[in-house]
């Protein structure tokens, strides 16, 4: 099981959506805490400026931007569309 640590403009982000979309957001989070659940949400390693961190998909066009701090300690950094990565 991973440990998560929200940084504040992750919940800056979530705070701003509506509440069936933080719901979303929320069911996909405990999911991701089961590592075998990664290939399912696209996990995938970031590039350019964002090379040191992850994401994954929440739906079609959400995502949550990531570090692993250790095996078991994550890091949320970012939540928002494919904008993230600019």
């Amino acid at each position: 099981m991973l440990n998560l640590i929200y940084t504040s403009i992750f919940l800056k982000e979530y705070n701003s959506l509506e509440a069936s979309l933080q719901e979303e957001v929320s069911e996909k989070i405990v999911l991701f805490c089961n590592k075998d659940n990664h290939k399912n949400l696209k996990v995938h390693k970031l590039h350019g400026a964002l090379k040191d961190r992850y994401s994954f998909s929440v739906n079609y066009k959400i995502r949550i931007v990531f570090r692993y701090l250790s095996s078991n300690e994550v890091a949320l950094f970012d939540l928002g569309d494919h904008d993230l990565y600019k």
